[in-house]
């Protein structure tokens, strides 16, 4: 079933996505090489608990972090280490939160030091498909993002998608980032959406590995995942994880 959500509770989720996209801008600035996955871990669930929420992935079906932190050909959902990154890499950092009932949901690519160049278009058309998915976020519209990214010679990961979110973390609709423009769900007003391209710089398909959680690429090849949470209204789309400035400057 579809939820579609009041002014009065989108405004509540605002709060929730705040604080991801704080959260999220303060672990993107700490990215360089020689840091830890496990150390952007920490600094993410303090961050959350300090900000009066509980983080949303920790414990979710044993789950055992509070962020997601992918690094190269890991697609998603891969599990913070003592692995340290390195200059070139590129890392997924992927959370959410509860807080006063609501969730938020966010996730950002950022390269570790100077990328080569395939790497960084890699970074920009997985960004732009979910700007262009964004746009499509109006009242009576479906979303489509394929026929960008396929333009520009990448693939879209079919394995996961988008999806409604708000007093669950996971509602329906799901939200494909792949299929023909006119497919999928058609956008009601009170939707609220957390839109998620997952990018291949090779083929689309992935393989779990035999921890249960980190998805990668089967051929090798990079990934990029870029998130937000979006809210469908009158006026168009209403993104509620904009990132500004981490949590510790405001």
């Amino acid at each position: 079933m579809i939820v579609c959500k009041s002014a009065g509770e989108i405004q509540k989720m605002r709060a929730a996505n705040a604080l991801v996209a704080g959260v999220l801008a303060e672990l993107a600035a700490m990215v360089q090489p020689g840091v830890t996955t496990q150390e952007l871990d920490a600094v993410a669930e303090r961050l959350v608990r300090e900000g009066g929420a509980e983080p949303a992935f920790k414990g979710y079906r044993g789950y055992p972090a509070t962020l997601c932190a992918s690094i190269n050909e890991q697609v998603v959902h891969g599990i913070p280490s003592s692995r340290r990154l390195l200059e070139g890499d590129i890392v997924s950092l992927d959370m959410g939160v509860k807080l006063n009932g609501f969730y938020g949901d966010s996730a950002v690519t950022v390269p570790v030091g100077p990328i080569g160049e395939g790497a960084q278009r890699l970074l920009q058309v997985t960004q732009e498909a979910l700007e262009c998915g964004i746009m499509q976020v109006q009242v009576g519209s479906r979303i489509s993002i394929q026929q960008h990214v396929e333009r520009h010679g990448f693939s879209v990961v079919r394995e996961f998608v988008g999806h409604g979110i708000g007093a669950a973390l996971h509602e329906e609709p799901q939200i494909a980032n792949y299929g023909d423009p006119g497919r999928g769900p058609r956008m009601a007003e009170g939707m609220v959406l957390a839109i998620e391209p997952m990018v291949n710089m090779g083929r689309p398909a992935v393989k779990v590995l035999t921890d249960g959680w980190t998805a990668v690429t089967r051929d090798g090849s990079l990934s990029a995942h870029f998130e937000h949470t979006v809210a469908v209204t009158k006026q168009g789309p209403l993104i509620l994880t904009v990132r500004t400035s981490p949590v510790a400057a405001s």
